[in-house]
């Protein structure tokens, strides 16, 4: 299997949660340069609500 997990060469999000009875984990790259990782269940939907909102696309939408 490929590595997922993102870098500034390769930006986004990758959240992982191996069983219904592990907690997930997610990390985030943008290519502005921010980083992100996160473990539980609400932390990681945090993490991938908050780069949806102001990284990656985002940055599409208004030019910065």
């Amino acid at each position: 299997m490929a590595d997922l997990t993102p870098t500034p060469d390769r930006p986004g999000v990758h959240v992982s949660k191996p069983s219904p009875n592990a907690p997930a984990t997610g990390s985030a790259v943008c290519h502005c340069g921010a980083s992100a990782t996160a473990t539980g269940d609400s932390q990681v939907r945090a993490l991938v609500e908050g780069y949806a909102a102001n990284h990656g696309a985002a940055h599409n939408r208004t030019g910065r």
